[in-house]
């Protein structure tokens, strides 16, 4: 096990009825806010009128920026960044899923410094300074509401990459899974995957950590447990809760404690078709995982078979790797791109495979290659 410094100063606000606290929460940071949201699904969950109304109480300003992409771009955190500057906001809530909180979070390093923004994710520029931030969580799947991470698309430069610091941690987050009762079966499936990848992500991680393995592994057995449930019972609150809870724990720190870093490949992947396909983020890497895990399956066998016991009560990789694909089947994630209605040709392939390759996709413990990456796309076609 590694040495490691455990920093998390994100406050969590966790159930029925916590919005009600954003206002006051907000007002011991700023009087004036840019609220950050999506297309209009943060009105019809209610998220949006109570929020509002918990401002209004505790006399905080509002200027909204509306319209954040599930794939969020750069080119909203510019205009995001100049709205709040040119209306003097000291603070700046996301409101949504993880596209916002994001966005929400370059946002505020970008305002007070007025660089732009890809600077900070390129790592020209670094942060010096941020105004304070706070999540409202309508969607549970990335974990961004409580820890120092965002990943920003540049639809120009064929990249989607993520950045982090120790500025862009939410100084309060507001999870009340009510509000993700609205979410349609094809997201909440999508968030499911994205916790899961979380984890394994973390699991086949650099370093040897064997409590925060188990840690991942418990929160996989929550979501294979509790996510076939509740896609087929959207309205329950309290699967809605088990979710929720499962993808914050996923990534806020405590299933890499020990290790040097996750691995970050499979996140990689999936950036690209993102970036080239749009899809959603979840699906994408519902279709790269076992794609990788058959790559990896004669390089890691002991990490794999050792995945497959604790997870589907089997030593075998390739039932291991099975499992898992009907799992995401049965929760309606797509396995392959054709399902997402996106079918390459050659020239197509060839076209994923540099992008791939300009954006050096690889892993942090498990390194691909070009081959490798012809290899992958074959599998997920």
């Amino acid at each position: 096990m590694n040495s490691f410094t455990l920093y998390n100063p994100v406050k969590l606000h966790f159930g029925s009825g916590v919005l009600d606290k954003l206002g006051r929460e907000a007002s011991k940071h700023g009087k004036k806010a840019l609220l950050v949201y999506g297309k209009g699904s943060v009105k019809s969950s209610g998220a949006y009128d109570e929020a509002l109304a918990s401002l209004g109480k505790a006399s905080v300003d509002v200027v909204e920026y509306p319209g954040i992409k599930p794939n969020p771009i750069i080119e909203d955190i510019e205009s995001a960044a100049e709205t709040g500057r040119k209306h003097g906001v000291n603070l700046v809530i996301g409101i949504g899923g993880g596209s916002v909180i994001d966005s929400a979070k370059v946002i505020a390093i970008t305002i007070p410094q007025s660089n732009p923004a890809w600077q900070f994710m390129t790592g020209k520029v670094k942060p010096v300074t941020a105004l304070p931030i706070m999540s409202v969580l309508t969607l549970a799947a990335t974990g961004t509401e409580m820890n120092p991470y965002a990943v920003i698309q540049n639809n120009e430069e064929k990249k989607k990459i993520g950045f982090g610091h120790k500025l862009m941690y939410p100084k309060s987050s507001f999870l009340d899974p009510g509000f993700t009762v609205s979410v349609p079966k094809d997201y909440t499936a999508y968030g499911i995957v994205d916790l899961i990848a979380h984890c394994l992500e973390a699991y086949f991680g650099k370093g040897e950590a064997e409590l925060s393995d188990r840690f991942s592994i418990s929160i996989i057995k929550e979501a294979l447990e509790y996510g076939g449930e509740l896609v087929d019972n959207l309205n329950n609150y309290e699967l809605r809760a088990k979710i929720m809870y499962a993808s914050t724990c996923a990534l806020n720190g405590m299933t890499f404690v020990g290790k040097e870093s996750p691995d970050w490949g499979t996140h990689a992947i999936g950036h690209c078709l993102s970036v080239l396909y749009d899809i959603a983020h979840g699906a994408s890497l519902s279709i790269a995982y076992p794609a990788w895990l058959k790559l990896q399956k004669d390089r890691i066998p002991g990490k794999i078979s050792s995945l497959g016991q604790s997870l589907f009560n089997t030593a075998d990789i390739d039932e291991t790797i099975y499992k898992l694909e009907q799992f995401f089947i049965n929760i309606g994630s797509p396995l392959k791109l054709s399902e997402a209605g996106i079918i390459l040709d050659e020239q197509a392939k060839a076209e994923l495979c540099n992008v791939m390759a300009n954006n050096k996709v690889s892993g942090l413990e498990h390194s691909l290659s070009e081959d490798d990456y012809n290899f992958l796309i074959n599998e997920m076609c």
